[in-house]
């Protein structure tokens, strides 16, 4: 009896910790979108950059549907669930920042937009279900706020209300991110891949059409390191992005998932100091230990799980 106990309380440790490494990719690929956007946008409206994002990595996930024999549902319901998840999760925040990092410094950004865990948890005073906030969770927003302040310093502060639209940009598009994630819910029946490429071709379709009229597409002369940052966004940062953040949603919950918002803000910064050569402010490491902290509080296991490890533990 006790030898078969182990593996029924291993499997969900090394589900749980998949799914951790899992979060540490998509806090990677949207960390490392920043940089992208930045890059883009320097020669490519932000419209047009944000098309042509959704566009690719729409195609990009149709095309490995495809091959996996694996089928896009055909009900108009499915559709107006695919670009209303459009609307939160891509068209509207990935617009409103692209536009807002034209006149606002990355580590005020990265601040800004990066608190969609707050509204989630805001979101979850109202509802009920597993996702409920928590003490727990709240411990978690607040020390993933601080770490944050910490790591990209508090001298980022500085530029609050120079640019006060595009600041509020940046948190509506947190806002959309929090609702998105509670809306991604109605997706857990199907393949994480589904609903990332339904939502990402709607949003392209929504987009398309503004780009052609705002920004007249075939005028423009984008640079050869403007075009690798949409690949690489639409590769990256969206597609895969995309499918896993889905995935996430069914295995560990909106508020979970969206401690991303947080992790990704380290993983920036270290891909600033790899490829860029900037420097950690002296405060950064306590504050990724922070950042550690409030993710780890908002993703360990339910108190069911934590039982069964203790009962393992003491032999019963």
């Amino acid at each position: 009896m006790h030898a078969s106990t182990p593996s029924s309380i291993d499997k969900p440790r090394a589900n749980l910790a998949f799914e951790w490494a899992l979060l540490a990719v998509l806090a990677t690929c949207w960390g490392a979108s920043y940089t992208f956007i930045k890059i883009g946008v320097a020669t490519i409206p932000p419209v047009t950059l944000i098309a042509a994002r959704t566009l690719i990595a729409g195609a990009l996930l149709l095309a490995v549907l495809h091959m996996r024999g694996v089928k896009l549902p055909k009900d108009a319901t499915a559709w107006r669930r695919f670009a209303l998840q459009a609307c939160l999760n891509s068209v509207l925040p990935f617009t409103l920042i692209a536009w807002a990092e034209r006149s606002v410094d990355a580590g005020l950004a990265t601040i800004l937009n990066s608190t969609s865990p707050i509204f989630i948890f805001l979101l979850g005073l109202g509802l009920g279900g597993s996702d409920k906030p928590t003490l727990r969770r709240l411990f978690g927003v607040s020390a993933g706020l601080a770490g944050i302040c910490l790591i990209v310093g508090f001298e980022a502060l500085n530029g609050l209300g120079h640019s006060l639209l595009a600041q509020l940009a940046l948190v509506a598009a947190a806002v959309c991110y929090g609702c998105a994630a509670m809306f991604g819910r109605v997706f857990k029946g199907l393949d994480p891949m589904v609903p990332a490429a339904g939502s990402l071709v709607s949003g392209a379709a929504m987009l398309l059409p503004a780009s052609i009229v705002i920004d007249r597409p075939w005028t423009l002369s984008p640079s050869a390191a403007s075009m690798a940052a949409v690949l690489a966004l639409a590769a990256l940062s969206t597609a895969l992005a995309f499918t896993i953040y889905f995935r996430l949603i069914k295995t560990l919950g909106p508020m979970s998932t969206a401690a991303q918002a947080y992790l990704r803000v380290p993983i920036g910064v270290l891909i600033g100091t790899t490829f860029l050569a900037e420097r950690l402010a002296p405060t950064a490491w306590i504050g990724l230990a922070c950042v550690v902290t409030g993710v780890v509080a908002m993703t360990m296991p339910g108190t069911k799980l934590l039982r069964r490890a203790l009962q393992f533990l003491r032999g019963v």
